[in-house]
């Protein structure tokens, strides 16, 4: 089990190349926030609790066209709080089943207490996103119908 918080970044990435669910929720404390400031229509804001984020992930990547194979271009910034980390990163992968590449871009702020995220701000460029997946115009679509 990871414990620093550059370790629990490390392994949320990988998580995130498995798209694996049960073992990124299991980087989280069980009263654990992880929250979505961007988040896209449709989707929750919060998650609230271990379980909220494995059900989540799981909802979230169920057949989604897309495998990504690696997280680049990390860069880590240390907080004055040594259990807060800030995380740029940019994932690549391909779409399924054209094989067109694409990238997506985030930035986490992770709190880590014993081991465990107790607190997730997860900026995911969604937009950028649902662009690359073809699905641009299904979330406009739904934005402007609420």
């Amino acid at each position: 089990m990871p414990q620093s918080c550059r370790e629990v970044l490390a392994a949320y990435h990988q998580a995130m190349i498995d798209m694996n669910a049960d073992d990124l929720a299991d980087l989280y404390a069980v009263d654990c926030l992880h929250h979505f400031p961007f988040a896209a229509p449709g989707r929750p804001p919060v998650y609230y609790g271990r379980e909220e984020v494995r059900a989540g992930y799981r909802a979230a990547w169920h057949g989604v066209p897309l495998k990504l194979a690696e997280v680049t271009e990390v860069i880590a910034y240390d907080m004055a709080d040594p259990d807060t980390l800030v995380g740029e990163w940019v994932g690549s992968g391909t779409l399924l089943p054209t094989g067109k590449p694409f990238q997506a871009h985030g930035l986490l702020i992770a709190t880590v207490k014993n081991g465990e995220i107790t607190d997730m701000r997860d900026y995911m460029d969604v937009f950028g996103t649902y662009r690359a997946t073809g699905r641009l115009k299904d979330v406009v679509a739904a934005l402007d119908e609420t």
